[in-house]
């Protein structure tokens, strides 16, 4: 989402980073280049010119201008105050001095907001809670369905009741069924509309008025731009909002709403969705999002899906072997398919330092299509052949080839670039988590 605006932002750091010493006139022409490239990222206008203003104020300080890294102080203050635009601390969710804590979704139809309910409720049964998830829009008969469906693919309950119910009506009774089930939390989805009137509010109030939710989250598409920004203010007049949940956040978009959002409403931002399988809804972290943004990439967010994802045993297993310089093509399809479980490709290059740059510069590098011709290379190997690719003759490769759907030129490259990988995989035993982590960043050289 924030490609082009993180590309320009680097170009504008890289030029003042060639100038060594800076002047107030190299300030101002950096300025107005990072405020062309905020506006054309779609973010609103006030919230533009209030960042920059603060930003120049910071960076003419006399110990930013006469440091001997000037530039980099530079950064570091960008960093700093667009991580503030985006919220500052992050926003948890508030848990109910008795349970169940009820959360209340509300948002516009084509949101998402169902799906998001569906993923919340995971979310929060991966922490050991016990959900129950609402099917409060009676607007759309098939939001029910889908939530049912949803619930019994994710193994939580899912109350629900005729569709010529009454949304109120039906929030009574789910308390009283969570209740019933000892579930520690209740997510109850409301009805959305395709544009804000009374009526929708009308019902959303009166089913708040039921529900006394500790948490009432606005469920925004945060590809719809500033039209986002402009729902969540109104929402937040009529309904007292406490958070949101930007949707749709690895679409191709300029990211104008979620560097907007936060100011402009004053609603701290929660949750953040980045795909459409059901893990795929992460707790906000402006800090992170900030370094992101400014090609710094996000190694904390990078390390928590590693510990999720990869088997502990199985890393200290890989680890003995990169000390003793076994690491194969065997070792590296384990590798490749873990790294699968952890999301896109060109979403985790981006949390790496230093190869966040691949993804903008070269998407077909970072393209997951290609992890999945890799594995079909290595797949169409013999276990002998995966083991000692040296044995990899001409023959051989166009074998392989075929097998794989691919070329002798394909094959000749991932046989040369992973002998320059098992040389740089040495440096995983030094790495504390082991094998699993130490290999991500070598494996991102594999797609130069």
């Amino acid at each position: 989402m924030f490609d082009n605006l993180s590309e320009k932002l680097n170009a504008v750091f890289k030029k003042l980073g060639s100038k060594g010493r800076l002047t107030e006139k190299d300030i101002d022409e950096a300025l107005r280049e990072v405020r062309l490239a905020l506006l054309e990222a779609d973010v609103n206008f006030k919230v533009v010119k209030d960042f920059v203003a603060r930003l120049r104020e910071r960076a003419l300080q006399s110990d930013v201008l006469e440091s001997l890294t000037p530039a980099q102080q530079v950064i570091k203050i960008t960093n700093e105050e667009l991580t503030a635009v985006l919220g500052g601390a992050p926003a948890r969710l508030t848990t109910a001095n008795h349970p169940p804590t009820v959360i209340m979704l509300a948002g516009l139809q084509g949101s998402g907001k169902t799906t998001t309910a569906a993923k919340l409720a995971l979310h929060l049964k991966k922490q050991g809670q016990r959900p129950l998830l609402v099917a409060a829009d009676m607007q759309r008969p098939a939001a029910i369905d889908q939530l049912i469906a949803l619930g019994k693919q994710l193994d939580i309950p899912v109350y629900s009741e005729n569709p010529t119910s009454k949304a109120p009506a039906v929030c009574a009774n789910s308390l009283k069924r969570a209740n019933e089930l000892a579930s520690t939390w209740v997510i109850a989805d409301t009805a959305g509309r395709l544009h804000i009137n009374e009526e929708l509010m009308n019902e959303v109030a009166e089913v708040k008025k039921v529900l006394q939710p500790v948490e009432v989250l606005l469920v925004v598409d945060a590809m719809t731009g500033q039209d986002a920004v402009n729902a969540a203010s109104e929402f937040h007049a009529k309904l007292g909002l406490t958070g949101l949940i930007l949707t749709k956040m690895d679409g191709d978009a300029r990211g104008g709403a979620a560097l907007s959002i936060k100011s402009v409403t004053g609603v701290p931002v929660k949750f953040i969705g980045i795909g459409e399988k059901m893990d795929a809804l992460e707790p906000f972290y402006p800090d992170r999002l900030a370094s992101r943004i400014l090609g710094m990439g996000d190694m904390l967010t990078l390390i928590e899906k590693a510990e999720k994802s990869f088997d502990a045993e199985q890393a200290l297993k890989l680890q003995e072997k990169v000390k003793h310089a076994g690491f194969d093509l065997e070792d590296f399809l384990v590798q490749l398919r873990e790294l699968k479980k952890m999301g896109s490709f060109s979403q985790l290059v981006e949390m790496i330092p230093g190869l966040s740059s691949v993804a903008s510069k070269n998407p077909e590098a970072v393209d997951d299509k290609k992890l999945k011709k890799i594995e079909a290379m290595v797949l169409s190997m013999t276990p002998q052949e995966r083991r000692n690719p040296d044995i990899i003759d001409g023959k051989r490769k166009r074998r392989i080839a075929g097998g794989s759907g691919t070329t002798t030129q394909d094959v000749n490259q991932l046989l040369n670039q992973f002998r320059q990988t098992q040389k740089l995989m040495k440096q995983v035993s030094r790495m504390k988590k082991g094998g699993g982590m130490g290999g991500l960043g070598n494996l991102g050289k594999m797609f130069r």
